[in-house]
């Protein structure tokens, strides 16, 4: 699961608004192939230095792990998994790698995801079964050993990988129909749930990005055919679909999240808007403006600061640098002032974005 969890207290209010205080780390297509940056309300901080031992292959997907001591990229090139020490304190930023798993992802990694509880780790892998690779994690010593295979895999390459906020339920995007699989979790994968009665819009390659909401009982999907967005229902399986919104997402979507306190849902696309974001109390409400300022007409990926009090998005080959871009938001009324760009953008599109948690 994608949400920020609870990272460094959070500063207070200042012009430009929200409170948070943390990081904001972008996976991108160049070298160092993933670019972090102090956070404040204020807007972006100096660039943290490069990790020391340099990720091999275009970044993917990047997250922090719950507790905020570890940050994970999923990248092209073996071992198609990096993870770093991150340091919140003393001198911030980029510590050691950890040691690769003995056991390595088959193929490119696509996502990453830690669970919740911060005790897994999660690979979903583009083009070789089993498509999805899961290991024991902690922060304390990396990678334990790869979990077994689940009894029925994923039917094509994995595009994404996501853990409901319990820890409970682990879910695949993945590239052939029926292009969801999901998977209850205790220690290890355990029976694939029923798919969704509704199907998702037949794809000509398959969903990129899923999440469910803080409440775990929403799972949506960003997929490359209209209505670009579908949202399920969730108990213990997959519920009816709801209804899509009234205004739809002008192309493909890429990625999508909620925001924290699942009032919002926010899916970026390809089309003439790059986000489009909507209110969400059990369905779709009347899409938000437009922001004021955009930047270039794609975005591959989307995050809220865990206040909530900002949006940010990573742009994706059309676009020229600065390839990430954060405005302020507010629930219920939609898009505020854009941030100045960072000083020292990052080196390529973006693929992902994702804030530090706040830990007490």
């Amino acid at each position: 699961m994608r949400h920020p969890h609870g990272l460094r207290a959070a500063a207070g209010a200042a012009a430009g608004g929200g409170g948070y205080s943390g990081d904001i780390a972008v996976s991108h297509s160049n070298a160092p192939y993933v670019s972090v940056y102090p956070w404040s309300p204020s807007g972006f901080g100096t660039k943290y230095s490069d990790p020391s031992t340099s990720i091999p292959g275009l970044g993917k997907d990047v997250e922090f792990s719950p507790d905020g001591n570890a940050l994970a990229v999923a990248h092209y090139n073996s071992p198609y998994i990096s993870v770093y020490h991150w340091n919140q304190s003393g001198t911030p930023g980029f510590g050691s790698k950890y040691s690769n798993p003995a056991t390595l992802p088959t193929s490119p990694g696509f996502g990453v995801s830690f669970s919740p509880d911060g005790a897994n780790i999660a690979v979903s892998e583009q083009s070789n079964s089993p498509f999805v690779t899961v290991y024991p994690w902690s922060s304390a010593s990396g990678f334990g050993t790869k979990y077994a295979n689940p009894a029925v895999l994923p039917s094509g390459g994995g595009a994404d990988v996501v853990f409901n906020p319990s820890s409970s339920v682990i879910g695949v995007a993945q590239g052939s129909s029926p292009y969801l699989s999901f998977y209850s979790w205790s220690s290890g994968f355990g029976s694939k749930y029923a798919n969704p009665s509704t199907p998702l819009t037949p794809l000509p390659s398959f969903p990129y990005r899923i999440n469910f909401n803080p409440s775990g009982n929403a799972i949506a999907v960003a997929h490359n055919s209209s209505p670009y967005i579908s949202v399920y229902a969730w108990s213990a399986g997959f519920g009816a679909k709801y209804a899509n919104p009234a205004t739809l997402p002008t192309s493909s979507g890429y990625d999508v999240t909620f925001s924290p306190d699942g009032t919002d849902i926010a899916v970026c696309d390809f089309g003439t808007s790059p986000v489009s974001v909507y209110p969400w109390s059990a369905g779709f409400g009347a899409r938000y403006s437009n922001p004021a300022v955009t930047v270039g007409t794609k975005a591959d990926g989307v995050a809220f600061t865990p206040d909530g009090q900002n949006i940010a998005l990573a742009h994706f080959r059309n676009t020229t640098s600065p390839y990430v871009s954060v405005y302020e938001w507010t629930p219920g009324v939609g898009f505020g002032t854009k941030y100045a760009d960072p000083s020292t953008a990052p080196t390529g599109y973006g693929t992902r974005v994702a804030f530090s948690p706040i830990v007490p």
